[in-house]
């Protein structure tokens, strides 16, 4: 049995645009989620993130945003934001916090398109997405 998305009438049956959404609480990548989905957006979520950069190597589609946390076990946020630019420069990436703030990458090769600082409001979560994803 494949994992690819089963098609009908030619096309894939959730072409909804995709998003990674990263953090290693799983309660914040259900809020993210709550937020998102409604937008029109699919949401495939990775509580570790050297899951998700091995994911985002393989993905096709690739997401239009990626989502994370900057505080994280296994990788910090612009480790993450390294390796997936390593395979796909132009990704968009908008990182959230709430133990950090912009300062942690202002020396930084490796920054996020935005950042949104922890706790955040729904509205300003959907304002950024629709923004980095141009659909506002």
């Amino acid at each position: 049995m494949s994992n690819k998305p089963s098609i009908a009438n030619g096309k894939p049956a959730d072409d909804r645009p995709l998003i990674f959404a990263v953090d290693d609480e799983p309660m914040l990548l259900e809020l993210a989620t709550m937020i998102i989905e409604p937008l029109g957006f699919r949401v495939e979520t990775f509580r570790d993130p050297i899951a998700a950069v091995r994911a985002f190597s393989l993905a096709n589609p690739l997401p239009e945003l990626i989502l994370t946390d900057f505080s994280m076990h296994q990788m910090n946020g612009l480790d993450l934001i390294r390796d997936c630019r390593r395979i796909h420069p132009q990704q968009k990436i908008l990182m959230v916090s709430g133990t950090v703030d912009e300062s942690i990458f202002k020396d930084s090769p490796h920054k996020p398109d935005a950042f949104l600082a922890k706790p955040y409001q729904a509205v300003t979560l959907a304002r950024f997405v629709a923004e980095l994803t141009g659909r506002d």
